[in-house]
């Protein structure tokens, strides 16, 4: 099961990587995500996504190994 979660933790952050690459405009554009870039600007909502991609990377290579 906690394999299971550790998949689940690799696709959100791929999800996430693409959300901070790509950033679709129906996504982008989501309140919670304005409110991120109103605070802190376009350029470092991008690197809190990543940031937050990485730790579930981490989360998730946890899972793998626990």
């Amino acid at each position: 099961m906690i394999k299971f979660l550790g998949l689940l933790a690799f696709v959100y952050a791929a999800f996430v990587i693409f959300v901070a690459f790509k950033q679709p405009p129906g996504i982008w554009n989501m309140k919670k995500i304005e409110a991120f870039k109103k605070v802190l600007g376009e350029k470092g909502t991008v690197i809190f996504f990543y940031i937050w991609a990485l730790i579930f990377v981490g989360l998730g290579i946890w899972a793998f190994i626990a």
